[in-house]
């Protein structure tokens, strides 16, 4: 019974993200076009997705690459993006607490925005077991693996025979712009991404990308200043 139940889960976490994986799709594809884009191999972009596996860090790592930024503002610029995943863990904690290291471990390797939105959902609305929750997390966040996987690579392939004058640089700085415009939605993130933009712009010619990385910072600070006096 209690098989059966976590086998439920698991498939109920499938069915929630399902819909999901329609953005995700040309999103994947994007991502290992880009990495052919910036000079990698086609083995190299292929472990590329499974190694970061976060997707706009992906897009920042492989645009920075093929500028030949120095190692340390790529890194940094990956955990600046992924910043927000602290957050994720912390409300997911209280209900995964309790499961194994290894599933803990796997659990933080496959947290993506979406997996975090259904599950956290999901759990405030049920009263499951520990061991349900966690099938139905894992459901719905192996599957968004296994299609970010999947795409990457029919990208990667894509962009193996792409002539080099079809340049697909303008995807990385459209995917970006789809995935801010819906987060822009009271004034705190309305300042944020405005700040952060004309910062970007100004400090364009910074040494080693490092205007990324200070308009980053402003963006944050700007947006914390006004959620803090509202």
């Amino acid at each position: 019974m209690a098989e059966s139940a976590r086998r439920d889960a698991f498939f109920a976490g499938v069915r929630s993200v399902l819909p999901i994986t329609l953005g995700v799709i040309p999103f994947g594809v994007i991502a290992g076009v880009a990495a052919i884009e910036a000079g990698l191999a086609t083995g190299q972009a292929i472990a590329l997705s499974p190694m970061v596996f976060a997707g706009a860090a992906q897009l920042a790592t492989v645009d920075l690459m093929a500028r030949d930024a120095a190692p340390v503002i790529i890194v940094l610029t990956a955990l600046v993006i992924n910043a927000r995943f602290a957050m994720y863990s912390a409300s997911l904690a209280p209900w995964l607490r309790g499961i194994g290291p290894a599933s803990k471990a796997l659990a933080a390797y496959l947290l993506t925005d979406q997996a975090f939105a259904v599950s956290i959902v999901h759990f405030d609305r049920t009263r499951d077991s520990l061991a349900v929750r966690t099938a139905y997390y894992f459901g719905a966040a192996a599957t968004l693996w296994v299609v970010w996987q999947v795409t990457s690579v029919i990208g990667v392939l894509i962009g193996s025979g792409v002539p080099p004058e079809w340049s697909l640089d303008f995807a990385i700085p459209l995917v970006f712009m789809a995935l801010l415009f819906p987060a822009i939605r009271d004034p705190g993130t309305r300042l944020a991404a405005a700040t952060a933009g004309i910062a970007a712009v100004a400090l364009v010619g910074l040494p080693l990308n490092l205007g990324l990385l200070a308009a980053s910072a402003l963006g944050i600070a700007a947006g914390t200043i006004v959620e803090a006096t509202t």
